[in-house]
């Protein structure tokens, strides 16, 4: 099973997990088709390869998607805690691999390295604590993580679409000036309440959204 995420750079729209069980033909058969990580293939051919690797292996994939205003409530309740960023992505992938573990068993699970490699593994459930975890840097090399990063940037860019869609403006990725642009837009016009709904608001993008000095980094 690999493991991998989407949205987490991302000021608008959802923080999305997948999870993909391959054996070896299937991993073979995703080679062929081209898929690889993400971050290397256009948002079209995302939306292509998700498309085949879901039609093909509707039982061996499973995605957890973390809506804007779930996501800030998460994150305010990790902070109580005193738990960090790194803590809600495990709980994310524990919860993506604990899904997919309930259609069918696996012994050996892969994922990006963030943080103390304990972070996952202590969010585990019983299903998950018996496989065998391995994280490490650049862990999209492997074609299930690749696989699992195209589905979950897939989701990740339907659900900001449809956000935006939502507001009647489009949502631009990443944190760029662009974005804090059209989040000025959207508190001017709906109170700034409104982008709990739509972004991550631990970000210093609020900050400069909302004129507010910039806080210490969490």
């Amino acid at each position: 099973i690999g493991i991998d995420e989407s949205g987490k750079g991302d000021y608008f729209g959802p923080l999305v997990i997948a999870a993909v069980r391959l054996d070896e033909r299937a991993q073979v058969e995703l080679d062929r088709l081209g898929v690889r990580d993400s971050k290397q293939l256009t948002d079209q051919r995302c939306k292509e390869l998700a498309q085949l690797i879901k039609e093909k292996h509707p039982q061996s994939y499973e995605i957890v998607e973390i809506p804007p205003a779930r996501y800030n409530a998460l994150y305010k309740q990790f902070r109580a805690e005193k738990q960090n960023l790194n803590n809600l992505l495990a709980w994310g992938h524990a919860r993506a691999l604990e899904n997919l573990l309930e259609k069918a068993p696996c012994s050996y699970a892969i994922s990006d390295r963030f943080g103390d490699t304990g972070y996952i593994r202590s969010k585990l459930m019983a299903k998950g604590a018996s496989v065998q975890l391995l994280q490490e840097p650049g862990a999209e090399k492997y074609t299930a993580v690749a696989a699992a990063s195209v589905l979950a940037r897939d989701r990740f860019l339907f659900r900001l679409k449809a956000l935006g869609d939502e507001l009647g403006m489009s949502l631009p990725k990443g944190a760029s000036p662009a974005v804090v642009a059209r989040a000025k837009e959207i508190v001017a016009a709906m109170g700034e309440e409104a982008l709990a709904n739509v972004a991550k608001l631990h970000f210093k993008t609020t900050d400069t959204v909302l004129g507010r000095p910039p806080r210490k980094p969490n």
